[in-house]
């Protein structure tokens, strides 16, 4: 009787993970029809939000209260759904600046809202009960910053507990004594699956609640629905996956509600190729998170070995935006081979709903064990400086001449307010100066690449033009404007 059982359940596994995966693709393949429209950027603002979360205040199938106030006011909500045992605690946007999961919130509660995949939900909703906590840090998401109104790290602030923010978070926790938690990050788009040219799309963590980096059945549960999630993503972004660091951090709120016995799952939001608002990212964050939830009510993580979670690479931190590699640069007249890798740095415009690019050089030299998003061989290209030309009217017409003569500075009338130009080449006052080219980390990266005999591209403010193509063709995200 025991074989016949034990070789029912060993038929039966397979099925369910084929019934899950099925799940998993359908979730990706259907994500447009709960993307929450009207969050489509990444600097979302609370008052953003306070249309949707008053729609689920009378919907009948959530429960939603005010929780806390921030440091300048704003109300701080929780969001629940299900009439399960198990409770989840999902929080996002701890840090002002990291809300890509924010918006994925919304696009779940939508799908939980929906009638679509009735029987996947209603074993969600009869196991488990999710509570949403979406904005944690509204003050620092209003000017797009990392740290709230007190200008400290709350997530940073589990033991001492000065910040409102902090104090509500800690209190839902213990409230709820939260089976699993997930708190939801960026990261920076910089960071690669370790020894990859990948970029760490979605990176995973359950943890440590000690020095030692013990494992606990808390912490085993956490690490085994990461590897759960990690082999979903790998469907969507292979190889795109890495594994945070793990040092505890004794201030840290994640590694207290793992303390605290939560089975606490970090997710950090990196970057992906051309997806400069994190919408794909955002899509994986949903998909990601709801297999999560799938496989706790169904239970079956549970069969997931534990060593599993050590096969995941861990974060690296070896990306550029672009690297120009094997480039020749003449200094007091002698050649150097170098490699240049270059960030595209945002700067936040004014109310913080948008930015534009100031790009420097991040490091050169040998490069040859970091990786870009873009990546241009400059073998047998030598740099050429930058020249300046006067312009009494831009004219569009003539920009693929001045930039094949090497001219990237114009002096030109410039508008009233404004530190950036979409046109192709940095505006400037009539009092300035071009200073003696050199190439530092540090400084814009803006110059032309020479082979030949002629100049083949320019690169500017961080972004490489060929000028043999249209320009319109091309990538090109802003030019500087130097009063």
């Amino acid at each position: 009787m025991i074989k016949n059982l034990f070789a029912l359940l060993l038929f039966m596994a397979p099925l369910s993970m084929a019934a899950q995966s099925d799940f998993t693709t359908q979730l990706y393949d259907g994500y447009e029809s709960f993307k929450e429209p009207s969050l489509d950027k990444r600097r979302i603002k609370h008052q953003q939000l306070q249309p949707l979360i008053a729609d689920y205040r009378f919907n009948p199938k959530f429960e939603v209260k005010k929780v806390g106030e921030s440091i300048e006011g704003r109300d701080l909500h929780l969001i629940s759904i299900g009439s399960g045992d198990i409770d989840i605690f999902l929080w996002s946007q701890m840090h002002g600046n990291e809300p890509t999961a924010t918006q994925a919130i919304f696009d779940i509660l939508r799908f939980l809202d929906s009638d679509e995949h009735k029987s996947e939900k209603e074993e969600i909703l009869s196991k488990l009960k999710l509570h949403f906590l979406p904005m944690l840090n509204p003050d620092g998401a209003e000017v797009y910053e990392r740290r709230n109104a007190l200008g400290i790290d709350i997530n940073r602030d589990a033991l001492r507990l000065q910040s409102p923010e902090g104090q509500t978070l800690k209190r839902i926790r213990d409230s709820l004594a939260a089976d699993f938690g997930f708190n939801l990050h960026d990261q920076s788009t910089y960071y690669n699956a370790e020894l990859t040219d990948k970029p760490a799309t979605i990176s995973y963590l359950a943890t440590a609640y000690n020095y030692e980096k013990d494992i606990n059945d808390v912490r085993a549960r956490a690490m085994k629905v990461i590897v759960y999630m990690n082999n979903i993503i790998q469907n969507y972004a292979p190889g795109q996956v890495g594994r945070y660091n793990d040092h505890f951090e004794p201030r840290a709120f994640g590694d207290n509600i793992a303390k605290w016995g939560t089975s606490l799952i970090l997710i950090e939001s990196g970057g992906y190729a051309n997806d400069v608002e994190k919408q794909e990212i955002r899509k994986l964050n949903y998909v990601s998170i709801l297999s999560a939830l799938y496989t706790i009510a169904k239970g079956d993580y549970e069969n997931i070995p534990v060593e599993d979670y050590e096969k995941i690479p861990h974060n690296d931190r070896q990306l550029f935006d672009l690297k120009i590699a094997n480039v020749t640069y003449n200094l007091l007249g002698k050649d150097y081979i170098l490699d240049l890798g270059i960030h595209r740095q945002e700067v936040d415009q004014e109310g913080h709903n948008d930015f534009y690019y100031k790009s420097v050089i991040a490091d050169q030299g040998d490069l040859s064990t970091y990786y870009g998003y873009e990546t241009f061989d400059a073998s047998g290209y030598t740099v050429v400086p930058p020249v300046m030309a006067s312009v009494n009217e831009v004219e569009n017409g003539k920009t693929l001449t001045m930039l094949s003569d090497g001219i990237a500075f114009l002096k030109a009338p410039l508008p009233k307010k404004g530190g950036f130009t979409k046109y192709p080449m940095h505006m400037v006052g009539q009092n300035f100066e071009l200073k003696k080219f050199g190439l530092q980390p540090g400084v814009n990266p803006t110059f032309f690449l020479k082979k030949e005999g002629r100049l083949t591209h320019a690169l500017i403010n961080g972004f490489l033009l060929d000028l043999s193509k249209p320009l319109e063709e091309q990538l090109f995200g802003n030019a500087l404007i130097y009063r």
